[in-house]
């Protein structure tokens, strides 16, 4: 049986690796190809997800990843691998970027049952087991939650004309705003009360969330897609599905948000 989390901290220690071998935007920067998630393929996002895939690759059924997609078909168990969450931090040397791994049962979001995320640059280890709990380097969260009335909001998936568009749309629904570059980063602060709520300004991906939904939902947060129809946890684990999110304390919160920004 294999022990998820060790493999997730051998992979860190993989991208630890890369990021030595790469050690300045002039390194990391360059554009090397185009990635199935539609995004240009940098030198450090390429070197990242051949290390974590060469790692990752013989104890998974199949894995979605950023750049190459779907490695494998029906088998199980399923990982969805984002090598490097915030990666325009990283090749800036901003340190605030994650390796975001999570192992599913199935193909949707209720079927993951582990979740890992690592953050670079303050060394934290998130984690969560489905039914279990969520864990801050090994720490139970959940004794502090996000506040009900939303003080600090986090966008993500941000462009400055997206900003502009959208920050005055919640004005009367949050005191602050940040903007730190990381979705899955983003999760894992609300799932430890940092923040109070998080939404993207764009559509997102699986694997950009796919682990740290997991924290969030396992200390009692709500998660909420709103381009579609369907509930979260039908939202399939590919490249193809993409969705603004919102994820707060209450299914309440996340209405209110979500209508803001729709209208």
């Amino acid at each position: 049986m294999t022990d998820w989390l060790e493999l997730c901290r051998a992979a860190v220690a993989d991208v630890d690796a890369v990021l030595e071998r790469l050690p300045t935007r002039a390194e990391r920067e360059p554009v090397v190809g185009a990635g199935l998630g539609g995004d240009d393929t940098t030198a450090i996002d390429r070197e990242a997800e051949e290390a974590i895939l060469a790692r990752v690759r013989e104890a998974a059924g199949a894995v979605v990843s950023e750049e190459v997609g779907r490695l494998g078909t029906g088998t199980l168990p399923l990982l969805v691998v984002d090598p490097i969450d915030g990666s325009l931090n990283a090749k800036r040397g901003i340190p605030f970027f994650a390796l975001s791994i999570a192992v599913a049962e199935g193909e949707t979001m209720d079927d993951v049952v582990f979740g890992f995320v690592h953050d670079f640059g303050s060394r934290e280890e998130w984690t969560a087991r489905r039914g279990e709990g969520a864990w801050l380097n090994g720490e139970p969260l959940g004794a502090v939650l996000p506040k009900e009335e939303v003080e600090i909001l986090s966008f993500e998936a941000t462009l400055t004309s997206l900003v502009a568009r959208d920050a005055p749309k919640v004005a009367d629904l949050a005191h602050r705003l940040r903007i730190m570059g990381s979705l899955a980063l983003s999760f894992c602060h609300l799932a430890a009360g940092r923040v109070d709520a998080v939404c993207s300004l764009k559509p997102a991906r699986s694997v950009d969330i796919a682990a740290a939904q997991l924290l969030c939902r396992e200390v009692g947060l709500a998660v909420e897609l709103f381009d579609v129809e369907e509930p979260f946890g039908a939202a399939p684990l590919d490249l193809e599905g993409r969705s603004r999110v919102v994820a707060a304390g209450t299914t309440a919160t996340c209405t209110r948000i979500a209508r803001a920004l729709s209208a």
